[in-house]
């Protein structure tokens, strides 16, 4: 990115934030940063993309204005800026969203995940099972584009699957659904894959090694660093599915945490 670039996308952050009645501090509240500073750097750099959308609706306007582009700062579907409350609080508030079914339509910001999960199958008549990683004709999951398009994915990529292991944990928690970028199958070391793993679905970071790769869990102490070498890799019928680009976990009230 070009300093006139920065520079721009600098002013028109600092001019947003203006316009909202914010202060910085109270931004960062809102946005959950842990300090101010990262709201300092954007006065002068200028929001970073994976919080470009999250900070435009926060400021109300458009997320392409925010980025530097040639747009008008607000449209027609653009939210007006609120009122500052004279108490000095944050200006935020709790939508209320409509409850749905599968029979409820889309709306224009969302689109529906399908599931992946494991299924076996028989062959033919005295054929050992065999497992598999397939789609599953049926349960849909609602999310939003704009969330996709933060982390960079294409919806007609993204699935999503359920967690059934706690080396993720607590990280990720056992029974959590989790966003599958099937776009991203290249191996990025640190990154968070869903594996076929001989059938086995499977929640790991990849590394690459000179000899082939390592799987390693958030939960290190109950399990171990995976090797497998090329070999391994093709008899042990490894398939990567893509990168896990999101998750979340329902806690039932009364629901205590595993120590």
């Amino acid at each position: 990115m070009s300093k006139q670039t920065q520079q721009l996308k600098g002013k028109r952050f600092r001019e947003a934030l203006q316009g909202s009645g914010l202060t910085g501090s109270q931004l960062a509240r809102i946005l959950d940063l842990e300090n101010d500073q990262n709201i300092t750097n954007w006065k002068a750099r200028g929001v970073p993309a994976y919080m470009a959308g999250e900070v435009a609706r926060t400021l109300i306007v458009e997320r392409e204005w925010l980025e530097g582009r040639d747009v008008p700062m607000r449209t027609s579907t653009t939210e007006r800026t609120p009122t500052p409350p004279e108490n000095g609080s944050p200006i935020y508030a709790l939508e209320l969203r409509s409850p749905w079914d599968p029979g409820t339509s889309l709306e224009v910001d969302e689109v529906e995940l399908r599931l992946y999960r494991e299924v076996e199958f028989i062959n033919g008549p005295g054929k050992v099972p065999r497992a598999e990683v397939q789609e599953i004709t049926g349960p849909k999951l609602r999310f939003s584009r704009d969330t996709m398009r933060d982390c960079g994915v294409d919806p007609q990529n993204a699935v999503f699957a359920m967690n059934h292991c706690n080396s993720t944990e607590p990280l990720i928690r056992l029974g959590a659904t989790v966003g599958i970028d099937t776009g991203m199958t290249r191996i990025v070391d640190g990154e968070m894959y869903a594996i076929d793993h001989n059938g086995l679905l499977r929640i790991k970071f990849v590394e690459k090694t000179p000899s082939g790769i390592t799987l390693k869990s958030f939960n290190s102490k109950e399990y171990p660093d995976e090797d497998y070498d090329f070999d391994k890799i093709i008899s042990q019928r490894f398939v990567i599915l893509g990168r896990i680009f999101w998750w979340s976990y329902i806690r039932p009230l009364g629901s205590r945490s595993m120590a």
